[in-house]
């Protein structure tokens, strides 16, 4: 096992990997910005290692200052959590090349699921079932008509290296077709590099389904089940839950054996969430990510089950500590994503907190770095914290949501808090009757956002 690890990001993800190494007997180490100086993961790490100035780009992106902060203080590996360098092929192999390890697949693995088109391929050859769509990417518009005449309108144009919701235009008709794929194209240009776009055909009422995996890297692979993640916004999620109210205990059987069977034949190592769209009773893969998801909280909650620590086990050689028929659902989980964001345009809202107080009490979990006084920087993502509640059935984790959310303050900025005292009040939330279109189209009725 290792001695020591180093958490290569910020937040409350920092702040939960460490929680799981001290669990463990691990010494862990914070790297932060100048921004995060006073970072409630670094002052709960063991060791903390200034790494660069505010932006990103030249602190929690770079590549030397982090493995140079792993060999001046001993770490053996290196935990990315999510965002900032956890799917960056790159440094997996350069982190390999310095004799550390990467908690997490491989590069190899990483590059295969990171371009849409060659995880798509893989996905069919490995009898995951997938979206009607391009074969590959579309060059020009010409074969983009032709294509989408093939499979029928709507269809829609996503980037090859996309991600976030940009560089994915939709067309209901031959007439947008044009305007989507230039546009598609543009965008990807802008924000990837690389201007390659793939059609897919558009699913009317799709629910947003994701199946957590788990592989030993020696060619076993076990599923977690599903959780859904439809309540969305510019294809960010807001609001997630296992196990989802729509899917049958034999179709989570049926996708998660495919799913589990996929990444054993693969040799995938430590956690990935293989993502579908599903229609009326049929799964269609959308992408697999390779790393630990916002969301993992709550199938931690209902298969009782600390992924983080199963992350570092697999890393350090030791394969996974449960089985198949070890993993049982028990009751229900929701989490919602608190963003300091101001309403009704979400536009970040960076600041000082002035007084906080997390909700208690049995089923509730707050995973949170702010803390009284915490100046919130405005470089870095607008999470702020995620609210996950457990019980024994949807009605009850309901109850329990909205008694914690009542019982949180979080004053001197604005949160996105109110947005779900008012879904908490929507019969399509609490029926869990609803799409990945339902948020938007409510939010346009409601405010016009």
């Amino acid at each position: 096992m290792f001695e020591k690890i180093l958490i290569a990001n910020r937040g409350e993800i920092a702040l939960r990997v460490v929680r799981a190494c001290r669990e463990m007997g691990i010494k862990s180490v914070a790297v932060h910005s100048t921004a995060d100086a006073d970072a409630m993961h670094v002052r709960m790490a063991d060791e903390a290692v200034c790494i660069g100035p505010n932006p990103s780009s030249q602190s929690y992106l770079s590549f030397p200052s982090i493995i140079s902060a792993c060999e001046i203080t001993g770490a053996q590996a290196i935990h990315p959590g999510y965002g900032f360098l956890s799917e960056n092929a790159a440094f997996v192999q350069a982190v390999e090349d310095h004799g550390l390890t990467f908690i997490g697949p491989s590069a190899e693995h990483i590059r295969l699921m990171g371009d849409k088109i060659t995880a798509k391929d893989t996905a069919k050859t490995l009898g995951i079932p997938v979206v009607p769509g391009s074969a590959g990417g579309v060059p020009d518009l010409g074969t983009a008509k032709r294509v989408a005449a093939e499979m029928g309108y709507p269809v829609i144009i996503k980037a090859t290296a996309g991600g976030g919701g940009r560089g994915m235009k939709v067309a209901k008709s031959e007439k947008e077709i044009e305007t989507a794929f230039l546009t598609a194209r543009s965008e990807a240009k802008a924000a990837f590099g690389n201007d390659e776009v793939y059609m897919e055909k558009y699913l009317q009422r799709p629910r947003h389904i994701e199946i957590q995996v788990f592989g030993d890297g020696m060619g076993k692979g076990v599923h977690l089940g599903e959780r859904d993640c439809s309540l969305q916004r510019r294809h960010q999620k807001v609001f997630e839950e296992a196990p989802g109210p729509c899917i049958t205990p034999e179709e989570r059987a049926r996708i998660g054996k495919i799913c589990a069977d996929a990444i054993g034949k693969m040799g995938y190592s430590g956690a990935g969430t293989i993502e579908f769209l599903y229609e009326d009773g049929a799964f269609y893969f959308i992408e697999m990510n390779t790393r630990l998801q916002v969301e993992h909280p709550v199938t931690e909650s209902i298969f009782g089950q600390d992924l983080v620590r199963e992350q570092i086990r697999v890393a350090a050689g030791l394969g996974l500590s449960f089985t198949q028929e070890d993993l049982k659902i028990n009751g229900h989980s929701i989490e919602v994503r608190i963003n300091a964001e101001r309403l009704p345009n979400f536009a970040p809202c960076p600041g000082k907190i002035t007084q906080y107080h997390a909700p208690g009490g049995l089923g509730v979990r707050m995973d949170s770095a702010l803390y009284d006084g915490y100046r919130i920087p405005p470089y870095y993502d607008s999470l702020i914290g995620k609210l996950i509640v457990h019980g024994r059935d949807r009605p009850e984790a309901l109850a329990r949501l909205k008694r914690a959310l009542g019982e949180l303050i979080v004053d001197g900025i604005d949160t996105t808090v109110p947005l779900f005292h008012a879904l908490l009040e929507e019969p399509d939330v609490l029926s869990g009757t609803y799409n990945i279109h339902w948020l938007e189209k409510w939010l346009e009725t409601q405010f016009g956002a």
